[in-house]
């Protein structure tokens, strides 16, 4: 088989936690996650994959990269901003492990990873790419410029035969108002050919639906596949005008379950590392909920590699 490349679009972020006095620091971002999870579940020989953003010239970029790099994430597109640096956010746990996240993002290097000066080159490698994926996340974090240049790009990859992967992800607080998110997000999805959906985050986004309003929305944009993630409760998958699939998840004892954070993440590089190789969809979204699973069983985003499903 021939290898296939897909790059992977957003931020990582200095991480901080903190639980009672101590305080623990790790690196942490949603597209970052499903890039070291696609890695991890696939032979790089027929997917490789790439991450793509902005970091600063601190000793917490070289860092970073250093620990991509042992998970086989390739780092040669991520631009280093000599005035600038990562983004921050610190977790608070209270008493009772309800978690408050506090972030300090609005001038962090991944903003500009459109708008520096080599850019272009970037952009010129990418259009040539077999998949992009990215956020919602990854949207909202760019100035109004940097988001019309990146639909310029997403067009052309597709239409140089690539495929253009988003994850809704939807965070209010990083958007202006409902009003502009929605704009945002009716330009990604008319170029986008898979599509997860987190359906929580598609009722924050545009009001309370029906499933079938959601995905016949999702389709008149342009989404061939169709991915809706329901948490615990079974995935669905809609592909063309064919029935849905209907997918389990996982049950897990609720004592098994340590920590939720990126559980959507996780479940859609499950998806992929099998689908963008050749699986069918039942056989992906059956990898999705065994990767989300496995995950929630640790603590933290990105769980130690001995842990990782068969």
């Amino acid at each position: 088989m021939t290898q296939k490349k897909i790059a992977v679009i957003g931020e990582c972020m200095i991480e901080l936690s903190e639980k009672g006095e101590n305080i623990k620091r790790g690196f942490g971002g949603d597209t970052l996650n499903t890039a070291v999870y696609i890695a991890r579940q696939v032979d790089d020989a027929q997917l490789s994959v790439d991450y793509v953003t902005a970091l600063g010239t601190d000793s917490f970029s070289d860092q970073m990269i250093a620990a991509w790099q042992q998970e086989k994430v390739k780092t040669d597109l991520i631009q280093r901003l000599d005035n600038k640096m990562p983004g921050l956010y610190v977790i608070e746990t209270d008493p009772h492990g309800e978690r408050t996240f506090w972030y300090w993002r609005s001038d962090a290097a991944a903003r500009y990873w459109l708008d520096s000066a080599n850019s272009d080159v970037v952009c010129q490698q990418l259009e040539n790419y077999d998949y992009l994926y990215l956020s919602g996340i990854s949207l909202a974090i760019l100035p109004d410029a940097s988001r019309e240049k990146l639909m310029d790009l997403l067009s052309r990859c597709r239409a140089n035969g690539g495929k253009v992967i988003f994850d809704n992800n939807y965070r209010p607080r990083l958007w202006a108002d409902k009003s502009q998110a929605q704009a945002a997000y009716r330009a990604m999805l008319n170029c986008t050919d898979i599509a997860f959906l987190t359906l929580d985050d598609e009722h924050l986004l545009w009001g309370e639906q029906t499933l079938e309003a959601v995905i016949a929305r999702t389709r008149e944009a342009g989404a061939s596949e169709i991915v809706i993630k329901r948490g615990a409760e079974s995935c669905l998958v809609a592909i063309g005008d064919d029935p849905l699939i209907d997918v389990a998840a996982v049950r897990l004892a609720k004592e098994k379950i340590i920590d939720t954070t990126a559980a959507g993440d996780s479940f859609s590089a499950g998806y992929l590392s099998q689908r963008l190789v050749g699986a069918s969809p039942q056989a992906a979204a059956e990898r999705g909920h065994l990767t989300a699973s496995t995950v929630i069983q640790h603590r933290g985003a990105i769980i130690p590699l001995n842990a990782m499903p068969n």
